[in-house]
C-alpha cells in the first residue's frame, strides 16, 4: 500500500551491459571562430578553448551566448600539478657538435738552441741549363796596368762576372795593297741564303798601279776612314762545290699581264640537219591525254630530239 514516507530499500544488482551503439560521425576539421563569418550548419568552431557546432547558416552572436551555436566540448578547469615523476634513463649520446672557432694564438715562445749540423746529403742531379742571358753592353776602356804584386795563394774561382760593354768601333783605315792570292781552301758548307741587300751605286774604277814591295809591318795606328775599294785581285782556284743550301721561300706572284687582242673569228661550220619527229594525233579527251603525250615523247626520242 502506498505510504507517505517509506524507508529506501537496498540497491538492486547492476543490470547487464546494453548493446554497443552505432559509431558516431568523425569530427570534422575545426576552425577558430571569427565573428561575421558565414558558417554553414554542422561547421565546428573553437572559441575560448571550447568546441561548438553551428546549428544555423550564417549564425549571429558568439558561441556560448547565441543559440546558433551548440556546445560540444567544454574546457575544464586546470587540474592540480601532478607529482614529479622519476628521473628517466640517460638518453643516447648526441652527435658531435661542430668544431668551435680557433682560439687566439698564444705568444711566440723563446727560440730554442740551434741543433747540430746534419750530415751532407748526396749531390742532386744537375738541373737543365738555363737560357743564355742577353749580351752585355759595350766594353769599357782598359785601365792602366798596376804594379805587379807578390803572388798570393790561389783563391777559389769566383763566379764569372757579366760581360762588359763593347767599346766603340774605330774608324776604318785605308785599304792596303792586294797581296798575292793564297791557295784556295776547301769550300765550306753553304750557309742559308741571307736576304738580298740594296744595290749600292757603282763607283768609277781607278787605274791599277804597280804593286810595291811589302814593307815591314808598322805599329797599328788608329783606324782611319774607309778608303776606296782597290782593284779586284785575280780569281783563286775554284774550290769544291759545297752542299746545296735550303731552298729560299717562293717569291710573290707577278702582276697579271695585259689581256691579248682577240683572235679572228673562225669560218662558219656547215648547217646541221634536223630530223622531224613523227606527228601524233590530237587528244580527244582527258582519257587519252597521257597516252598521246607519251607517244609524242617516244617519237622525239626516235628522231634524236630528246635524250633516251
Amino acid at each position: 500500500m502506498p505510504c507517505g514516507i517509506c524507508p529506501t530499500g537496498p540497491t538492486g544488482p547492476t543490470g547487464p551491459t546494453g548493446p554497443t551503439g552505432p559509431a558516431g560521425t568523425a569530427v570534422q576539421n575545426t576552425v577558430e571562430f571569427v565573428p561575421g563569418t558565414p558558417y554553414s550548419v554542422g561547421d565546428l568552431v573553437e572559441y575560448q578553448g571550447s568546441l561548438y557546432a553551428v546549428t544555423r547558416s550564417n549564425p549571429v552572436g558568439t558561441p556560448g551566448s547565441s543559440t546558433d551555436f551548440q556546445l560540444l566540448v567544454s574546457t575544464g578547469a586546470t587540474g592540480p600539478a601532478g607529482a614529479t615523476g622519476a628521473t628517466g634513463p640517460t638518453g643516447p649520446t648526441g652527435p658531435t657538435g661542430p668544431t668551435g672557432p680557433a682560439g687566439v694564438a698564444g705568444t711566440t715562445g723563446a727560440t730554442g738552441p740551434t741543433g747540430p749540423a746534419g750530415a751532407a746529403g748526396a749531390t742532386g742531379a744537375t738541373g737543365p741549363t738555363g737560357p743564355t742571358g742577353p749580351a752585355g753592353g759595350p766594353t769599357g776602356p782598359t785601365g792602366p796596368a798596376g804594379a805587379t804584386g807578390a803572388a798570393g795563394a790561389t783563391g777559389p774561382t769566383g763566379p764569372t762576372g757579366p760581360a762588359g760593354a763593347a767599346g766603340a768601333t774605330g774608324a776604318t783605315g785605308p785599304t792596303g795593297p792586294t797581296g798575292p792570292a793564297g791557295t784556295a781552301g776547301a769550300t765550306g758548307a753553304e750557309g742559308p741564303t741571307g736576304p738580298t741587300g740594296p744595290a749600292g751605286a757603282a763607283g768609277a774604277a781607278g787605274a791599277e798601279g804597280p804593286t810595291g814591295p811589302t814593307g815591314p809591318a808598322g805599329a797599328a795606328g788608329a783606324t782611319g776612314a774607309e778608303g776606296p775599294t782597290g782593284p779586284t785581285g785575280p780569281a783563286g782556284a775554284a774550290g769544291a762545290t759545297g752542299a746545296e743550301g735550303p731552298t729560299g721561300p717562293t717569291g710573290p706572284a707577278g702582276a697579271a699581264g695585259a689581256t691579248g687582242a682577240e683572235g679572228p673569228t673562225g669560218p662558219t661550220g656547215p648547217a646541221g640537219s634536223v630530223t622531224p619527229a613523227a606527228a601524233v594525233n590530237d587528244a580527244t579527251g582527258t582519257g587519252d591525254i597521257v597516252t598521246q603525250f607519251n607517244e609524242l615523247l617516244a617519237n622525239m626520242r626516235a628522231a634524236g630530239l630528246l635524250a633516251t
